[in-house]
């Protein structure tokens, strides 16, 4: 919904709400003006290395604080440029935090976007005073910034129109070994899904790189803020031109009312057609000349509306448009083509460039004198085809499992842009799916730690792993067995323990398998034993604890996991009914000695007692037997005789 008001001349006209964008309810010939009242786009700003939002002036543009979307470190910064946004901080990326370092910005609608990104320079006299490095997004690399960028306003930051398809987007900062990226600023600035639209090539899978925009006449560098634009134009940044060649062209200007802009889908502010460069009787031919990148495309938008008091009509302007010496607008005639004067008019064409140079050049060929008000001119970028998804997280599991050294980097796409592929990670696209998938990991020697996980079976087009001569511990994953196509595996001088896995001799591909020097232990697979008679080339050496094949210790029968810990379960539940059948023998044996103790003390005062009983019976014994003793015969009693 929005709301439409057309003013003729100084008087309301007519207000409508209405369902449609620029629904003409102005049947008048004479002209109109229109204001449009709807939703705003959406738009993004980031102050780099600010830990608070800033505002800044002229229009009071809000720059949110740089947290929670990229690594880094903050620092102050120093801006190359009074064309730069206001800005005291940013952020730059040091090459021992990794060669590739990504801002990803999510929660984004789905549309169409105007990226842009300032560059500035460290405030540090002991760091590189002018780090060169590429640009990307969304996995394209849009620029490589050049020697000298930040001494040049058309170098100082760089912009570019993308599509974002699922509601992220990644701006990431390649290190070329030169200096550190210092970043000032980012804003993703949603403009009209159409907008830009040069043709059938057009379209989501194409990004737009600007390479110059030029506002001619005023001679003051402006952003559409500052021409009272819409904010659907994307707040673009016009480098100002007063004049093209001194002395042989003028500016001109008007106040009158321009009309036909600000209107869908590019939304030009109406100040941009107030101003123009005309040429002179000196040199009626107006002509600029720019250095591009060879061997590109460019898509190139003119902008004109016929301001000149003395053109009064049609037929009293034309001129051809060529560029590098081609003719690909002929008998421009302003009046005729925009209908009126002071009427917005613009074309756009492609051309394809071979050289460094692209020349613009008006040529009279009716009237005197040739008129622009501005230009624009983007390079046209193929968007790369990016990584399958699922092989992305499985890398990404990878990096946090081994835990990756900070200065693999490893940030935003693994294969894309082309130009900075993950390093230790080789890439091939897969033309089926459209994808980029990997087909290698390259990472021996590199000090990694930590566990293989399952998730590296997600990687289902590996050939060749290689992560030899680090300190990997842990088991070998079985999933390793359902990656078909594998042809090399060294795993060689690790820490891995436990046994190999059966599955691993389901790989019919696999020509090399290195895991000598770990802790692996029990039979090796009897799949992966006879391999070797089939031009394979196996290593199991440097394992104590293997067995079962030629060159190894013999084993008995191999047990299985599930029996291993079948056997070690049962051992443990024998040991424990053995702890508590000793238990209660000794409980019960303590209970009987308690017992006897107690038994004996309560006997004690009797066993006295009865002693003392049976001494009384004793004594009276003998006493009842002493008159025996003395009554013995006569012979007994008589004196003995000495012989």
């Amino acid at each position: 919904m929005c709301l439409e008001i057309w003013l003729l001349g100084p008087d309301l006209l007519t207000v409508l709400r209405c369902d449609k964008l620029w629904k003409r309810i102005c049947e008048e010939k004479n002209r109109c003006l229109r204001f449009s009242f709807f939703h705003k786009p959406f738009a993004i700003r980031i102050s780099c290395g600010s830990r608070d939002d800033v505002h800044t002036p002229p229009t009071n543009a809000l720059w949110y604080r740089d947290f929670g979307y990229t690594g880094g470190r903050f620092a102050n910064a120093t801006r190359p440029s009074y064309i730069t946004p206001p800005l005291k901080t940013l952020r730059y990326f040091p090459l021992s935090d990794g060669p590739e370092n990504c801002y990803y910005i999510n929660n984004i609608p789905i549309g169409h976007y105007q990226v842009r990104t300032f560059f500035a320079l460290v405030a540090d006299p002991n760091l590189d005073s002018e780090p060169i490095f590429d640009v990307s997004v969304e996995g394209t690399q849009i620029i490589s910034l050049k020697s000298g960028w930040s001494s040049s306003e058309e170098q100082c930051f760089a912009d570019a129109l993308i599509f974002v398809q699922d509601t992220s987007a990644s701006i990431c900062f390649h290190s070329t070994g030169h200096g550190d990226p210092s970043i000032l600023s980012i804003e993703l600035l949603q403009v009209d899904d159409n907008a830009y639209n040069f043709g059938p090539s057009w379209g989501k899978g194409t990004i737009l790189r600007t390479v110059r925009r030029w506002t001619c006449g005023t001679g003051k560098p402006a952003f559409d803020e500052d021409l009272n634009g819409t904010q659907w134009g994307g707040d673009r940044f016009w480098l100002g031109a007063k004049a093209f060649s001194s002395g042989s062209d003028q500016a001109i200007s008007t106040e009158n009312i321009i009309a036909e802009t600000s209107m869908a889908p590019n939304f030009y502010a109406e100040a941009l057609y107030q101003s123009a460069i005309v040429s002179t009787d000196t040199q009626p031919d107006l002509s600029f000349q720019m250095d591009v990148d060879p061997n590109k495309n460019y898509s190139i938008w003119l902008h004109f509306a016929e301001i000149d008091a003395s053109i009064t009509g049609e037929q009293e302007r034309v001129f051809d448009i060529l560029i590098n010496g081609n003719i690909v607008f002929k008998n421009v005639d302003i009046v005729r083509m925009a209908g009126e004067r002071y009427t917005a008019l613009v074309l756009n064409t492609t051309v394809a460039v071979s050289g460094k140079t692209l020349t613009i050049t008006l040529q009279p060929t009716q009237g005197m004198h040739a008129i622009i008000s501005a230009f624009e001119i983007f390079e046209i970028i193929s968007a790369e085809m990016t990584t399958s998804s699922d092989e992305v997280s499985a890398l990404q599991t990878l990096k946090s499992s081994l835990g990756l050294p900070l200065r693999f980097g490893w940030n935003g796409d693994p294969c894309v842009p082309q130009q900075h592929p993950w390093s230790g990670v080789d890439c091939q696209f897969d033309k089926t799916k459209g994808k980029w998938v990997i087909d290698g990991l390259g990472l021996d020697n590199q000090g990694l730690k930590g566990l293989l996980p399952s998730d590296i079976s997600k990687l289902q087009h590996l050939q060749n792993i290689n992560l030899s001569g680090n300190s990997i511990g842990g088991t070998i994953p079985s999933s390793l067995g359902t990656i078909a196509g594998l042809e090399i595996l060294d795993l060689s001088f690790n820490q891995l323990n436990g046994s190999i896995p059966d599955s691993l001799g389901q790989l019919k591909s696999l020509q090399i398998l290195n895991l000598n020097e770990n802790f692996l232990s029990g039979s090796v697979p009897a799949n992966l034993g006879g391999r070797p008679l089939h031009r394979a080339s196996f290593n199991f050496t440097g394992n104590a604890g293997l067995c079962g094949i030629p060159g190894l210790p013999s084993c008995g029968p191999h047990l299985s996991i599930a029996a291993k810990i079948g056997i070690a379960f049962g051992s443990l539940i024998g040991l424990l009914l053995m702890v508590v059948f000793a238990a209660c023998w000794w409980k019960r044996r303590q209970n009987i000695l308690r017992a006897q103790k107690i038994a004996a003390a309560r006997e004690a005062p009797y066993a006295k007692a009865k002693a003392r009983t049976h001494f009384a019976r004793d004594i009276q014994m003998g006493k009842h037997h002493r008159p025996h003793e003395h009554s013995r015969n006569p012979a007994e009693a008589a004196p003995v005789l000495l012989s």
